[in-house]
């Protein structure tokens, strides 16, 4: 009796994925059913997910929360071993381990009238709860938003329905502006004058530049950090960041702090800290895939002798470094 209702129990503590979409060969968005986190959850907050019991712990920022459904959506990219595993695994169907959150201190909607929310490469899905609770609050809200090609886009009609103005910025010019997205911004500041906020969320090098660039017309600039994480409480000090000369917890200080003390470059050192031990961990798990495939393979050969297997191969790729400069975000 005892074994059942352990059985159950953690049956009912996993998360079923409803929502799934692919934007790229990297990206994806991921939604769960969730509702009290749906209830509680706040823009600038995180979640920490477990995609199975021997999973790793992974923060993700709530990329949009819809409180009647009951659910969480997340954007990630696949850019090391668990993060690929669940763009494998995480199917409409399937359930996340364990999710813990909303985690963070919510990011502070000021008083600003005038407000530029900018979003580089991932950090276009969570910069969308920002632009839609400003809006909400009276502001004017100008959209920033950055990708390297036309095909990446995404949330495009999301964006303009709660931004007075979208600026879509693009390495090649297929779609907006052509060049980084500081260009953009450039445009925004020499339109408004009396920009009140610039709230910005992407790579660290993206992030950097937002606030080299709004520092000389005293903008207020925020920017939202996620360096490494463990236990997301505070307890561990991984998540240690310089604001202002003093160390700070991302996880219970943050995510978001003032971009004008935030010092970048230690905070993309520390990120880089564990490359090594994290591309070692992506090529175990991608020869241990290979292996399982091969031996599938055998299998449906043995069945199937005009069976092609080139859609079961499993090779590592070249994946995206987020703490990279990305043109256009």
């Amino acid at each position: 009796m005892q074994g059942r209702t352990k059985v159950k129990s953690q049956a009912m503590s996993r998360f079923e994925i409803v929502a799934r979409e692919d934007f790229s060969d990297v990206t994806y968005l991921l939604e769960f059913h969730h509702p009290l986190m749906a209830k509680a959850a706040r823009p600038g907050q995180f979640v920490i997910v477990m995609s199975h019991e021997h999973g790793e712990r992974i923060p993700l920022t709530i990329a949009d929360f819809d409180r009647e459904k009951g659910t969480i959506t997340l954007v990630i990219q696949a850019v090391g071993k668990t993060t690929r595993e669940m763009q494998q695994t995480c199917q409409v169907g399937t359930t996340l381990y364990g999710v813990v959150g909303p985690m963070g201190d919510p990011s502070h909607t000021s008083g600003a009238k005038k407000v530029v929310c900018v979003g580089g490469g991932l950090g276009v899905a969570p910069i969308y709860p920002q632009a839609r609770a400003f809006k909400e609050a009276g502001a004017y809200v100008i959209g920033i938003v950055g990708f390297r090609t036309r095909d990446l886009v995404f949330w495009e009609d999301k964006f303009r329905a709660c931004c007075d103005e979208f600026i879509v910025c693009t390495d090649d010019g297929s779609a907006g502006i052509k060049g980084l997205i500081t260009d953009g911004i450039k445009l925004a500041i020499a339109k408004h004058p009396d920009i009140g906020e610039l709230v910005a969320i992407g790579p660290p090098i993206m992030m950097k530049a937002c606030a080299a660039l709004t520092q000389p017309h005293n903008i207020k600039t925020v920017v939202s950090l996620n360096p490494i994480m463990v236990d997301g409480t505070g307890m561990c000090g991984g998540c240690r960041v310089k604001i202002g000369g003093q160390v700070k917890f991302a996880c219970v200080d943050g995510p978001d702090f003032d971009g004008h003390q935030v010092d970048f470059d230690d905070l993309m050192a520390r990120l880089r800290r564990f490359k090594a031990e994290e591309k070692t961990a992506l090529e175990r798990w991608s020869e241990s895939c290979r292996m399982k495939n091969e031996i599938e393979t055998a299998s449906l050969t043995q069945q199937s002798p005009a069976y092609s297997p080139d859609n079961l191969s499993v090779e590592p790729s070249a994946l995206p470094d987020p703490f990279e400069e990305v043109k256009g975000g």
